[in-house]
């Protein structure tokens, strides 16, 4: 890759990753279980200014490890133009999801989990940091948001 472009100022890079974070639909969520054996799956998403949230069901390795590790590594993009979130995340069974979560979620994605035949469960993901770059040259700079505080 040849850089063409001068790295985005801090402001720049959050109002990217915002804009991201509204329009994408997958997301990859990054988990590992009490053994540390990883698990990567893309699951949709919706961001609600706050928190990423995500539906998949209790069941599966994904389900599993942020119930009971309550941690994730989020990714969006590929390796040229990544945005990382390391986040806490937090179980709702699907009678217990708040209802604006619930409905932004089957807004943008047309699926609504409460109503799906299966059980699923949403998880909130508060994120703690957050990267985000495009190219190599933009490693300066890539941290957002430290300890759950925007830096930007």
């Amino acid at each position: 890759m040849k850089i063409t472009e001068p790295p985005r100022g801090p402001e720049r890079r959050k109002h990217d990753l915002l804009a991201r974070l509204e329009r994408e639909m997958d997301v990859w969520v990054a988990t590992a279980d009490a053994d540390g054996l990883p698990c990567m799956v893309p699951l949709w998403f919706v961001w609600d200014g706050e928190s990423v949230w995500l539906a998949t069901r209790l069941s599966t390795p994904t389900g599993r490890n942020l119930r009971d590790g309550g941690r994730t590594r989020l990714a969006l993009g590929d390796t040229q133009d990544v945005v990382l979130v390391d986040g806490d995340a937090h179980l709702y069974a699907a009678e217990e999801v708040p209802a604006a979560a619930a409905e932004a979620f089957l807004a943008k994605t047309g699926w609504d989990p409460r109503a799906d035949a299966a059980p699923y469960v949403y998880f909130r993901v508060r994120p703690r940091v957050v990267q985000a770059r495009n190219g190599e040259h933009e490693m300066r700079g890539r941290y957002l948001m430290r300890d759950g505080v925007w830096v930007v």
